[in-house]
């Protein structure tokens, strides 16, 4: 393993990065959430949750496939896993945040903007990742971003492990396979 974020600092990670979002949305002023599968639909998850406990009161929540909307899509295999997507929600003149874990290429994050402009027209998309590792293909900037990794070989892969998948909460970059 090349490194390893523990428990305690996803913690902080986490924390600083939820009270950054809270400080620039009012709680009374309506907000979607949105996690592009599948740990950005986690973090989402948790976010309304933690927002919520915070006094948010008008948040909609919602979950973005991106897999059609990915320019390698023929490099994934024959059979690439679609779910639904669930955008029940009004998305029309309302501000967005755009929830994932890692944000490498930019590549998820265009298709997942893609994706949005087929459910409607947010007066606002702003992005939030919680891992922020360079690289980028495209240009694209997370408005939010929970920790910056700047030395990441290619060659390494950096994940976001999160207690309601994984069993733990914890960041760590690893060779790839």
């Amino acid at each position: 393993m090349f490194r390893e974020y523990d428990q305690a600092q996803f913690k902080t990670i986490y924390d600083q990065w939820r009270e950054r979002i809270c400080a620039d949305f009012s709680p009374h002023q309506p907000i979607n959430i949105i996690g592009i599968r599948s740990r950005g639909q986690t973090l989402a998850q948790r976010l309304m949750q933690s927002m919520t406990a915070h006094g948010f009161k008008h948040i909609g929540q919602g979950v973005l496939d991106i897999t059609l909307y990915r320019d390698d899509l023929s490099e994934i295999g024959p059979r690439p896993l679609v779910r639904p997507s669930e955008i029940n929600l009004q998305l029309d003149g309302v501000p967005v945040l755009l929830v994932d874990d890692v944000l490498f290429t930019g590549r998820s994050v265009r298709a997942g903007l893609d994706a949005l402009t087929d459910f409607g027209r947010p007066s606002v998309i702003k992005l939030a990742v919680l891992v922020d590792r360079g690289g980028r293909e495209l240009p694209i900037q997370a408005d939010y971003v929970g920790l910056t990794l700047r030395d990441v070989p290619n060659s390494h892969r950096v994940n976001v492990l999160l207690t309601e998948n994984d069993g733990r909460d914890a960041i760590t970059v690893d060779p790839r396979p």
